[in-house]
């Protein structure tokens, strides 16, 4: 049986937010982002709050039907990858580390440093986060969250980038047809992430 998939409204951010701050609470990244449990406890929500907003704004997120599971996407042009980590100007991270959590250069930092290996020149989707509640976790929802996107960007020709943040992810996307895109990155004293790009097929 397929799993219902549709496209989020404003109506659902508080489920989006929930559910990111459940699935990625365990995360390496958020935790490097966000060290001692109670501190992520009580700042996380906020950032995933933030990232919510933005891909309402400016993106689509699909959700299953029954709310257990979302997928961020953000369509990105050719000439654009979002930060240019070489433009001071450029105050987005600086933003965000003032709203979510002011004292904790880390949320401005993986900004920086994410930006710093997204590949530009060509247009593509980017899978900015999925999420599946974690008792949910294990039956084939994140698969279907993004082979259902692939199919739209098979359709369209459009390549798709994101990057992984646990070894077990980076293997599901190579199952999709994911290939790592450039080095790894090496979150300073903390996790490493890999950059992979997906050609479209068909």
């Amino acid at each position: 049986m397929g799993v219902a998939i549709r496209t989020a409204g404003e109506g659902d951010r508080e489920l989006v937010v929930r559910l990111l701050d459940a699935a990625f609470q365990d995360d390496p990244v958020s935790g490097w982002v966000f060290p001692g449990a109670e501190r992520r406890r009580i700042r996380h929500p906020g950032l995933m709050a933030a990232f919510t907003d933005i891909v309402l704004d400016d993106g689509r997120i699909d959700v299953t039907e029954d709310g257990t599971a979302c997928a961020l996407w953000l369509s990105i042009p050719a000439q654009d990858h979002g930060l240019d980590p070489e433009h001071a100007d450029d105050e987005g991270p600086a933003r965000l580390r003032a709203e979510v959590d002011p004292d904790n250069e880390r949320v401005e930092q993986i900004a920086r440093l994410t930006a710093g290996i997204h590949p530009s020149g060509a247009a593509h989707a980017y899978l900015w986060m999925i999420a599946v509640a974690p008792e949910h976790q294990g039956q084939g929802l994140g698969t279907a969250l993004i082979t259902s996107a692939l199919d739209r960007c098979d359709r369209d020709g459009l390549p798709a980038y994101l990057e992984a943040s646990n070894a077990r992810s980076r293997k599901l996307y190579e199952r999709l047809g994911f290939d790592l895109k450039g080095r790894p990155l090496d979150l300073p004293e903390g996790p490493r992430m890999w950059p992979m790009w997906r050609e479209p097929r068909g």
